[in-house]
């Protein structure tokens, strides 16, 4: 039986690779604002930049120095045996490859923007294109381990991510997350991300300490990930379908609460939608905050944090 995505990076894990590490953290200076929030039944995190820290600050295909893409896709071609089965140029193997690879990212783009207006690309099928093409080349993969395409794909996407952008969970995210699971609030994502991610975050997690069993963590229906819907933030899309699913659970979008260290393409949106909202200020990366928007009634955040112990107190847990 092929192995899950999880059984997969247990097995990388093993093998004691090398991964990029996140950047320590800069601080930033901010007062908090962590008295209770009444009436919330539900909380939705941002997962990259705000529960996982990462490098560049947010989620990305393209980082911020384009040799880390150089390396991630050097490192992806040489774990999967791609390189003799490769249209070849002159040059390192990720000469070979990243032009196609930005390529089918823009094809796929555009395929999908009638969908909304900041369209998002699914990396499995990004991958997946890139891996068909190999396939003129007769290059073939153990399927015993890795599964089908899309199985293998989603594989490969895993281990290309993690080569490209280091993560890591936000100090005390573990703890806040099994504090609101053992309130009895509905928890789960309002977030960019892909098919790992949930994998992603639970593995990084899982480094602070032992979490809850994963289904008292999340409902299926509360995990909201921009590559399931084709659009990423600030679409309006994605927070209307977030409104839609908890309010398949029975909570409205007043009664839910949105964490993000982002506000123009985050909070504000949110509020947006009638959600409540809270910002977090922890470090310079990734924080995206504006005087402007802070000021305005109409969008400033309900509540400010600077800890994710703040929380507690926020949600009177």
């Amino acid at each position: 039986m092929p192995l899950s995505l999880a059984e997969y990076a247990d097995l990388l894990d093993s093998r004691k690779l090398m991964w990029p590490k996140v950047p320590a953290a800069k601080p930033v200076s901010a007062t908090p604002s962590a008295k209770l929030l009444p009436g919330i039944r539900a909380v939705l995190w941002d997962v990259y930049g705000t529960l996982l820290r990462v490098s560049d600050g947010r989620f990305t295909l393209f980082p911020d120095e384009e040799a880390r893409l150089q390396i991630a896709l050097d490192k992806t071609i040489h774990e999967f045996n791609m390189w003799n089965h490769m249209y070849r140029k002159p040059g390192p193997p990720w000469q070979s490859i990243i032009g196609l690879y930005k390529n089918t990212i823009e094809r796929q783009a555009m395929q999908a923007a009638a969908r909304g207006d900041f369209t998002e690309v699914n990396l499995v099928h990004t991958w997946g294109a890139l891996i068909m093409k190999l396939f003129e080349k007769e290059y073939s993969y153990d399927e015993g381990q890795y599964g089908d395409l899309d199985e293998f794909s989603e594989k490969v996407a895993y281990f290309f991510h993690s080569c490209l952008q280091a993560t890591e969970a936000r100090s005390g995210a573990a703890l806040a997350m099994s504090d609101i699971a053992a309130s009895g609030l509905t928890q789960g994502f309002l977030s960019d991300g892909q098919s790992f991610t949930l994998v992603q975050t639970l593995r990084a997690l899982s480094k602070q300490g032992e979490l809850p069993p994963l289904y008292q963590l999340f409902r299926p229906q509360s995990l909201i990930l921009s590559y399931d819907t084709g659009v990423r933030k600030p679409s309006k899309s994605l927070f209307t379908e977030a409104v839609q699913q908890l309010r398949s659970l029975g909570v409205q979008p007043q009664e839910t609460l949105h964490i993000s260290c982002r506000l123009s393409t985050d909070l504000v949106p949110a509020r947006a939608a009638g959600m409540k909202t809270a910002l977090l200020v922890a470090e310079k990366s990734g924080l995206e905050v504006s005087s402007d928007v802070l000021k305005d009634p109409a969008t400033r955040p309900d509540r400010l944090v600077t800890d994710l112990s703040q929380l507690r107190g926020v949600l009177g847990i």
